[in-house]
């Protein structure tokens, strides 16, 4: 594999009011190691600083920064400050090579919007005392990467030296021995697709009609990788989608704990993306292990798709209101756009004879969608009679594909 290096500067961005001798550790490791290194102070106090851009310049980067940064109130001041380091990080991300910061809660908080910020593939590393537990709202659909700090980031020791070290070494690899980009990126457009275990047989039928002209990217329907493929759309590394598997809308809806935002298929709204989507998975909410869920769901039907992951059937007024939610998006697409619906069933577990096979439930998603669904030159309704998982359905889908791009 070739290697090049990254141009700009590596990023140490913290609270140097009470963070500093950790920062300038870690900035002083990349400067050993040939890495340019600007040093940024988040501190919310705006005090005078010896890094290299002081608080009140990034502070400046807030719309009403003088009231929001300066607040009394810790809590309000550092969410404050985090967008005003995200928009100093966008205003400057062409002499950026990497970002790097450490720190606890209010410190992760501060930098790490800015690092989910910045497109994919540039090196990002967050040492954090709140590494080692969820770390998915910070990451969110970003490569970050994150490290338990062990100790809390609070002077120098044996353990901290060597960890922050470790991290600063890290991004020093990341920075200098950068892939050239011909070693990954094709001439072929990049295509997203969405995928579940129970829709896998349609995806891997879509991407082997398919991938001799596009470049197929697959993600798993786990809440952030709806996301993930999102914002590579937005970021235009995606150039069409094929969204089969739209599942993350019953968690978003109903509870589960593989939720999409609010903003699910906004990327595709913004963008006007060729997009085909369908309805793969919508029969069934997500849990964690049996015990995890709700008691309010006590009478409904489950299905134990392993024994950290448990499966809850929609109902026929849940499906009339996802229907309603996706059309009502569909409609906001002003691209060219084909969304297939599958008559014979929405996953592997809908099918007669299946635990999930209910044509009530799909009837009552079907309805809306074609209730509501506004159709014009370039958005289209299609309907088969076929399964997601027919080998029919695939080739619909990628027929579909090539007729819009």
């Amino acid at each position: 594999m070739q290697i090049h290096t990254r141009p700009g500067s590596a990023i140490v961005a913290g609270t140097f009011d009470t963070k500093s001798a950790e920062l300038t550790y870690i900035a002083d490791q990349l400067r050993a190691a040939n890495v340019a290194v600007r040093t940024v102070d988040l501190s919310t106090r705006l005090p005078k600083s010896d890094a290299d851009v002081a608080p009140s310049e990034v502070a400046k980067h807030h719309p009403n920064w003088d009231s929001a940064v300066k607040a009394d109130d810790r809590g309000s001041a550092v969410a404050a400050m985090a967008i005003a380091f995200e928009n100093w990080v966008q205003a400057n991300i062409g002499s950026i090579a990497g970002i790097i910061s450490a720190g606890g809660t209010g410190g992760t908080a501060l930098s790490a919007p800015a690092m989910r910020s910045v497109p994919v593939g540039l090196p990002k590393v967050l040492v954090s005392t709140v590494a080692s537990g969820d770390v998915g709202p910070y990451v969110g659909p970003s490569d970050m990467t994150m490290m338990y700090s062990v100790t809390d980031v609070q002077g120098l020791n044996p353990i901290s030296s060597q960890v922050l070290g470790n991290a600063a070494a890290a991004l020093a690899g990341m920075i200098s021995f950068a892939p050239q980009p011909s070693d990954t990126n094709t001439s072929k457009t990049g295509l997203g697709l969405t995928m579940f275990g129970v829709t896998t047989p349609a995806v891997q039928a879509i991407v082997a009609a398919l991938e001799a002209d596009y470049e197929p990217y697959v993600f798993h329907a786990t809440g952030v990788g709806g996301r993930s493929m999102e914002k590579l759309v937005d970021g235009g590394f995606i150039k069409a989608v094929i969204d089969t598997t739209t599942t993350e809308i019953c968690d978003m809806l109903f509870g589960g704990v593989f939720q999409a935002t609010q903003d699910r298929f906004g990327a595709v709204i913004r963008t006007k993306a060729p997009y085909v989507g369908s309805v793969g998975a919508l029969d069934m909410v997500n849990f964690g292990a049996p015990p995890t869920v709700p008691e309010r769901h006590a009478d409904r039907l489950f299905y134990e798709h392993n024994p950290q992951v448990t499966l809850m059937r929609t109902t026929p007024e849940e499906n009339k209101q996802m229907g309603e939610w996706i059309v009502a998006k569909l409609n906001q697409m002003d691209g060219p756009v084909r969304f297939l619906l599958p008559i014979g069933g929405v996953s592997a577990l809908d099918a007669p004879d299946m635990p999930f096979w209910n044509p009530d439930a799909n009837a009552a998603l079907f309805d809306a969608i074609r209730a509501g669904f506004q159709q014009t030159a370039t958005r289209k309704l299609i309907e088969t009679p076929h399964h997601i998982n027919d080998a029919e359905f695939a080739s619909l889908a990628a027929a579909s594909l090539r007729e819009i791009v």
